[in-house]
């Protein structure tokens, strides 16, 4: 005998999957709704703000690191240990850890792709195109420990030299992240969804040339993406791919007057907090 149950017809199974398509679909915006309403930053901020340095530099130590002082902030300063200002100057980087900045990884020799665009100033001992992978690791574990006998810390965060982890024979930061609570790898953006973000790939900005105005932009639109902004200074002041004293003072006097809305702090201190805040949203009722 033939059943006589009902079976969903041809026109009828298309409609069927459609709708728990859309299902999976309301279900998945409205936990990622969630997990932003869930994320916050410290003290009811609007956005985070990291300052960071690359590559160790005078003009660092002489006119940063006295404005951020003045300003009562702490910066992220990533010092490459091969370069001459570490060791000229080392009870200066001592005491600026001790006042509470952050001294960053940013490699022993800051190996760079010379192949690459507009890299003709790396200097061969100093490519990253003929370092191995496992050479790259060995020197940015031993960077940390380098670090560590300056100011004893050992939470870190590290800063790729030139934006590029593609050694001679693949990605070094695959086999080092683990080591770091947060890595800054450039991209020039701000990062919006921070809940869902990876701590081992936070985006930066380089502020090299642009005018306080500019860089207050920035800061603005991540309040208006509740997220973080992450800026990289090389010189201030001086040096090279310089961003002038006076656009630097008009950054801080701008996040000086808003304190209430704008977290600024170093980047292993935002990098943990997100990693807290990030295992609270994906343990809460709901999460998936």
């Amino acid at each position: 005998m033939r059943s006589t149950v009902a079976r969903p017809s041809r026109a009828t199974r298309p409609r069927a999957a459609t709708a728990a398509l859309v299902l999976l679909a309301a279900l998945a915006c409205s936990h990622a709704a969630l997990a932003a309403e869930e994320f916050a930053w410290p003290q009811g901020r609007q956005a985070a703000v990291s300052l960071g340095y690359d590559d160790a530099l005078d003009s660092q130590l002489d006119i940063a690191i006295p404005a951020l002082d003045r300003h009562g902030f702490k910066g992220s300063f990533y010092l490459v240990m091969a370069n001459k200002p570490v060791a000229a100057r080392l009870a200066d980087w001592r005491a600026a850890a001790a006042n509470g900045h952050e001294l960053g990884n940013h490699t022993l020799f800051h190996q760079c792709s010379r192949s690459a665009k507009g890299h003709e100033w790396v200097e061969p001992q100093r490519d990253l195109d003929t370092t191995t992978a496992m050479q790259m690791k060995e020197q940015v574990l031993l960077a940390s420990t380098m670090l560590n006998a300056i100011d004893g810390n050992t939470r870190r965060t590290l800063a790729l030299p030139c934006n590029e982890a593609t050694a001679q024979d693949g990605n070094y930061l695959a086999l080092v992240a683990d080591a770091f609570v947060g890595v800054r790898i450039g991209g020039n953006a701000i990062t919006a969804n921070v809940s869902q973000m990876d701590p081992a790939a936070v985006t930066v900005v380089s502020t090299d040339g642009m005018t306080g105005k500019q860089m207050i932009a920035l800061v603005k639109e991540a309040r208006r993406r509740h997220g973080l902004v992450s800026l990289t200074f090389h010189g201030v002041g001086g040096d090279y791919l310089t961003t002038s004293a006076n656009a630097h003072d008009e950054l801080l006097d701008y996040l000086a007057r808003h304190r209430d809305v704008y977290w600024v702090d170093t980047f292993v201190n935002i990098m943990t907090h997100v990693r807290q805040q990030q295992a609270a949203v994906s343990n809460a009722p709901g999460a998936p």
